[in-house]
């Protein structure tokens, strides 16, 4: 997709190399918006934080940003006082040559845990990227985002909002240390709207529990799982700060943002080679669903067995059997796709078995899980486990 679809109004964007990165790629990059911004957000789980995620939670109780300084490299986090320092510093240099309130810059960092931020080679990167901003630096900051990423994840969508037409953008980082809870990754979603930081906040939170949180890679939460989004207002409409008609309809579109963003995620798992779709039906409750899905998405012996093309399903009712999820063994139900594997707790026989086994040799397949326990659904998208991953992470700080 050419950088010019994402063009919105009022925003600048940004990404250059700063020499973080020991290869030489971007890795500093710069969101701006002309005008000061309503912002949301949301931040890992991990009680284990990040210097810039400690700082980005008091600044966005303000409901105001207008610029997000992301390096990639280094992730600042376990730090201690300097990584705050380095954070707070960074967040200063940028309100400086922008000339606007420090209170309105944000940061976000990405990379190797437990290493000082180069700050010598970040105030002489945020000069230049404060230098390089332009209405055309989508795709700059986008790859001055990136890790392990394989390739840049981006969406963009249009709609109607009071008569005045309403573009989102979004962007996200992450492959590995996947299973975010109120966050994932690095994602920045920057629109035109005009929405009110409350709602807005009320809107992210209601979009993010059905994209964000519903993937998992290896189970992991980073220290530094950041989601933001900005609203400027410069699309001229009226500001709406409760939910109505076009506020619902605003929400509808950044789901589809999310989702989208969030699936591109998955399918970019570090070593993937398969996108999982595992579906939990006849739950007690939605919790019980939850437990069921993610107990079969983090097992590693299920994940390597969708890697190995075995369709091994003892491995999905014994997930199902450790979840704490509420069950009767004989009950439970399984599905590749619509070919049954498992009826009544018990293998549906070899011939069917085949015939199951084959949907697992596509890059993209569904496991659906019924319970029969009552009337709640739970799914979340995931991967293979390949010996890539083991390769990938084995050698990360190399």
């Amino acid at each position: 997709m050419k950088a010019l679809d994402f063009k919105v109004n009022g925003f600048l964007f940004s990404g250059i190399s700063a020499g973080i990165k020991k290869d030489g790629k971007r890795d500093l990059g710069l969101i701006y918006s002309q005008v000061p911004a309503q912002v949301a957000g949301l931040f890992t789980t991990n009680a284990v934080k990040a210097a810039p995620v400690l700082l980005d939670r008091q600044r966005i109780k303000g409901g105001c940003c207008q610029a997000v300084v992301i390096n990639s490299g280094n992730a600042n986090a376990c730090t201690g006082k300097e990584g705050l320092r380095d954070a707070k510093k960074a967040t200063s240099l940028v309100a400086k040559g922008l000339g606007i309130k420090e209170s309105f810059v944000l940061a976000s960092s990405t990379g190797v845990i437990g290493v000082p931020l180069p700050m010598e080679r970040m105030e002489e990167g945020i000069r230049r990227v404060i230098e390089a901003l332009s209405p055309d630096g989508w795709m700059e900051t986008v790859e001055a985002i990136m890790t392990t990423d394989t390739f840049p994840k981006v969406e963009m969508i249009t709609c109607r909002v009071k008569g005045k037409s309403v573009k989102i953008c979004g962007m996200v980082k992450g492959a590995g240390m996947i299973r975010p809870n109120l966050a994932t990754m690095l994602s920045f979603i920057v629109t035109d709207a005009n929405i009110k930081a409350p709602l807005l906040q009320q809107i992210l939170d209601e979009v993010a529990e059905f994209s964000y949180n519903r993937i998992t890679i290896d189970g992991e939460t980073s220290t530094n799982d950041t989601v933001l989004l900005l609203a400027n207002g410069k699309s001229g409409h009226p500001p709406i700060s409760r939910m109505d008609r076009d506020g619902a309809l605003f929400q509808l579109r950044l789901l589809e943002v999310c989702q989208n963003l969030a699936k591109s995620v998955v399918k970019d798992g570090e070593g993937a080679t398969k996108f999982v779709e595992i579906c939990v039906k006849g739950a007690r409750n939605r919790e019980d669903g939850k437990r069921a899905a993610y107990a079969i998405a983090h097992s590693p012996l299920v994940k390597t067995a969708f890697f190995g093309m075995d369709a091994n399903w003892g491995r999905i009712v014994c997930a199902i059997g450790h979840s704490g999820s509420r069950i009767d063994p004989s009950r439970i139900d399984v599905f590749f796709d619509r070919m049954p594997i498992v009826k009544n707790g018990m293998g549906v026989g070899r011939q069917l078995e085949e015939k199951a086994a084959d949907v697992i040799k596509n890059s993209s397949f569904k496991v659906t899980v019924h319970l029969h326990q009552g009337k709640s659904q739970f799914s979340v998208f995931t991967t293979d486990l390949s010996i890539d991953y083991v390769k990938i992470n084995a050698s990360y700080r190399s």
